[in-house]
């Protein structure tokens, strides 16, 4: 009998260049293999719910964020307020919905940030070699060897202006070694493929084989890069605000979390401006795993073939117990 080749079902799984019809509308090629992953699925349908709440923010919020309503203090959850008021009278509902826009956008532009950093140097160090190569270990080496979040504490604290700005830049400068690490070791091993020896024989230049031949074949893990670093710049800027360290004047979860716990919300009994906020982070978070979980999947063939081996060793058993 035939054996399982993991190239067949690699191939049975690659993404369709002219990507997939469906109505009228022509999904990418992968977009359309993310969706067929139930994890990436289920965590794009999360993802995006929140990205489309904090979209129409301004629209179902039912005040100011900041707004203080000395006649509403301290309700609990009901049709009038969604999500509780605060020691202040301010509408939780309305701080969660807000707050959405700023810590989404603050993770995904720091997660871009040292992804791109992290693609830049760790593909080009690998392609170039040489000193180029020794100094860029030895940046890696150093980011890696200082621990993370001291280093971001220490940072936020002595930092004058805390805007958004200023925090994606000091959690991009934190967090792009680790991926720059991983970015550096793939690219070794197709720096000496065929296709790169051919482009690089033709005379093409060094850039135009980074950005142009190494980077598209390694878009699967650039964009698990992203999404790891997404998620971890979200639950970084929610502990640096959380801690005092960040704008303490903007709406984010973050900062609607700091001012339940110096406000001691949980121990009088209010657990609703404490609770929502954490629930719509951790939902989040649990989004983006899941995304990062079917890329994974997607781009790995060992992960698919085992995962269709662990289906059918399942289905086998579960027939054989039926």
């Amino acid at each position: 009998m035939a054996q399982l080749d993991p190239t067949a079902l690699d191939l049975q799984l690659a993404v369709p260049k002219r990507g997939i019809r469906i109505g009228r509308i022509r999904v990418p090629g992968w977009l359309a293999l993310l969706l067929r992953n139930s994890k990436s699925r289920t965590g794009l349908l999360i993802v995006g719910f929140m990205v489309f709440i904090a979209i129409i923010a301004p629209l179902i919020s039912v005040a100011h964020p900041n707004d203080f309503n000395i006649l509403a203090t301290r309700q609990a959850p009901s049709w009038h307020h969604l999500f509780g008021t605060t020691d202040q009278g301010s509408d939780v509902f309305s701080q969660v919905v807000v707050g959405a826009r700023r810590s989404l956008l603050l993770g995904a532009l720091a997660g871009a940030l040292a992804t791109v950093v992290a693609a830049v140097l760790g593909i080009t160090a690998a392609y170039v070699g040489g000193i180029v190569d020794e100094i860029v270990n030895l940046l890696t080496n150093v980011f890696l060897t200082i621990p993370a979040i001291p280093l971001l504490v220490v940072a936020s604290g002595y930092l004058r202006a805390r805007g958004m700005w200023t925090m994606i830049a000091v959690i991009a400068l934190v967090l792009w070694a680790f991926e720059a690490r991983i970015l550096r070791a793939q690219a070794l091993t197709l720096k000496n493929r065929d296709f790169i020896l051919a482009a690089k024989t033709s005379g093409e230049p060094t850039w135009r084989i980074v950005f142009g031949e190494l980077m598209p074949n390694m878009i699967s893990r650039i964009a698990a890069a992203f999404v790891l670093v997404f998620y971890v710049s979200l639950l970084v800027d929610s502990g640096l605000e959380f801690l005092g360290l960040g704008d303490m004047s903007a709406t984010s979860w973050g900062v609607t979390i700091y001012w339940a716990q110096v406000n001691s919300t949980v121990l009088q009994g209010e657990w609703w401006p404490f609770m929502f906020p954490s629930l719509a982070l951790g939902l989040t978070v649990l989004g983006l795993v899941l995304v990062l979980a079917g890329v994974d999947e997607v781009s790995n063939p060992q992960l698919r073939t085992e995962h269709k081996r662990g289906r059918l060793v399942r289905l086998v058993f579960g027939r054989a117990a039926a």
